[in-house]
């Protein structure tokens, strides 16, 4: 697989009644070619997420437009944003581990018009970034959340991610 440089192509979810904001990486290939976030379909982070707040999505498996509408209508009644650490960097596929010449994004276009008061980081390379990258600049720390990655799977069962997913309601 070749290394890619990659621009992040998605805006971030968020209204001035957010209060969490949660962080991956970078969007995976397909959640690019889907236009949103978690999209593979083995992700579970649409399983989790909903499962936490004691939801259920009526599009959990699906991926088109009513899918993204739903997601997006979830993420805001719980007043949730959503986005990734990095607005580029050289990344063969979806690999985390392969990240070259990462640049942070711009936080201040969610901090300056929601009141932010928790971060959670997907995924230990995301919560690496954030805080080599970012926390000094937005003054505020990261919370780490397992990844919900299927490559996550053997270590954190989906029951086991969505009892650390519950840090969330603690906010």
């Amino acid at each position: 697989m070749t290394e890619s440089h990659i621009v992040h192509p998605l805006e971030p979810v968020f209204s001035s009644t957010s209060r969490i904001l949660i962080l991956g990486t970078m969007p995976s290939p397909k959640s690019r070619e889907y236009g949103f976030y978690y999209m593979h379909p083995q992700n579970r982070f649409w399983k989790v997420l909903p499962a936490v707040f004691n939801e259920q999505l009526k599009y959990s498996n699906a991926d088109g437009l009513d899918a993204i509408e739903e997601r997006k209508d979830f993420l805001l009644r719980h007043n949730i944003a959503l986005w990734d650490v990095l607005h580029s960097c050289d990344i063969k596929g979806a690999g985390d581990s392969t990240i070259k010449n990462p640049v942070p994004n711009d936080f201040s276009l969610i901090l300056n018009v929601a009141h932010i008061n928790k971060i959670f980081c997907t995924g230990a390379t995301a919560y690496k970034f954030y805080t080599k990258l970012c926390s000094i600049k937005t003054g505020i720390a990261a919370i780490y959340l397992p990844s919900t990655s299927p490559a996550n799977q053997g270590r954190w069962p989906t029951e086991k991610l969505i009892e650390e997913y519950r840090k969330l309601l603690l906010s």
